[in-house]
């Protein structure tokens, strides 16, 4: 975890801070629920095994999702617990104890719990009020590529591109490290299952991702490589404490979407996003580290993801998503959707990353790496 030291002041005014110690101690006890032998079983005899952590539950999701301090540190722990319940969908090469209730009823019902009330909350982000045909969802798909491929320069993309030093190059790659280290193993969790075009592509993407199952070309291997020319820590969740709540919302979106093959066309529409996106946040942080004059091995996964995102964009564009719209016109709209949310959502989450480089770079807050 990472090293944190704050002022006091500071302590007061940012949202990515350690929880209340309310909070905190409830996420200590949780860690220990989860290797915990026969948890169900445990909590029907002893039910005040969860109470602290029902109490913190319900108090959080009454006061989260909103503008205030308070709203902050409420989502910031919600979605903390949600993660760490998600990542039992992914095996992480660690302890196998750490898997003891990864099929626990109680954990279940935890995660439907926290995830219908953040994701009744999500959608309430986006317009919703029309349900588009095929031939418009499909019009609606092409028009925001067109547009996301080449977006215009922002004040957060300047900011990125002009102006972030090399602290706060360190920074974003250190909170970017959480999804990074595990990149695309959320995508292989729909890849089962009748095969098809669609389903074909999606493998193409999957294992170009995963350098065809090479090791040294996978794409997270270069994440870990531009980490340690850095001398960033490259164990995976080493800075899981850094991470804001925005961040993790995106990264348990994605956990949702790709567990539960009813939102499969929303993972897609996502995914699309995404893909297509990406490229141009790519360039921005290629030009922050070519200002900062880092070395080939510091930017290599940016070069990597640039030249062949532009590929994977248009493949899921028109091998994916386009033929999904014609194959379920009552919910071509879903993909749309999922297009939409995963930009609101990924849009949140980066002015959430930056306005916390910012704080770090004018001297507001100081870490160590």
């Amino acid at each position: 975890m990472t090293n944190l030291m704050l002022t006091a002041k500071e302590k007061l005014e940012t949202s990515w801070l350690p929880l209340t110690y309310g909070y905190e101690k409830v996420e200590q006890q949780f860690d220990r629920l989860l290797t915990l032998k026969n948890l169900d079983e445990q909590v029907k005899i002893q039910p005040m095994l969860v109470k602290d952590l029902e109490i913190a539950i319900a108090t959080a999701s009454a006061n989260a999702y909103g503008e205030t301090k308070d709203s902050e540190i409420a989502s910031r722990f919600l979605q903390r617990i949600l993660y760490r319940l998600n990542r039992l969908n992914l095996f992480w090469y660690d302890a196998l104890c750490n898997y003891e209730n990864e099929r626990s009823i109680y954990l279940h019902f935890l995660r439907d719990r926290l995830e219908s009330n953040w994701q009744t909350w999500e959608l309430t982000q986006v317009d919703m009020s029309e349900k588009l045909d095929t031939g418009s969802a499909k019009q609606g798909l092409r028009q925001r590529a067109a547009r996301d491929l080449q977006p215009q320069l922002s004040e957060a993309k300047r900011y990125l591109r002009e102006d972030m030093n090399l602290e706060g190059y360190r920074i974003l790659l250190a909170i970017a490290s959480l999804d990074g280290l595990v990149e695309a193993s959320r995508l292989s969790r729909i890849l089962g299952g009748t095969s098809n075009e669609i389903q074909s592509t999606l493998v193409r993407v999957l294992l170009e991702e995963y350098g065809n199952g090479r090791l040294n070309r996978k794409h997270s291997t270069f994440f870990a490589q531009m980490m340690a020319e850095l001398n960033l820590n490259t164990q995976p969740e080493a800075y899981f404490d850094l991470v804001p709540w925005q961040v993790l919302a995106s990264i348990n979106h994605n956990f949702l979407l790709t567990e539960r093959k009813r939102h499969f066309l929303r993972y897609n529409g996502g995914l699309t996003y995404f893909e297509i996106a990406g490229p141009s946040f790519y360039t921005d942080y290629m030009f922050a580290a070519k200002r900062l004059q880092l070395s080939s091995v510091a930017m290599s996964y940016w070069e990597l993801h640039i030249r062949e995102d532009e590929r994977h964009g248009q493949w899921m564009l028109t091998d994916v998503a386009l033929p999904l719209a014609d194959m379920y016109p009552q919910q071509a709209w879903e993909l749309v959707l999922g297009y939409d949310q995963e930009q609101l959502i990924g849009d949140r989450a980066a002015s959430a990353v930056i306005s916390l480089i910012q704080k770090f770079s004018s001297g507001a807050a100081r870490i160590n790496l």
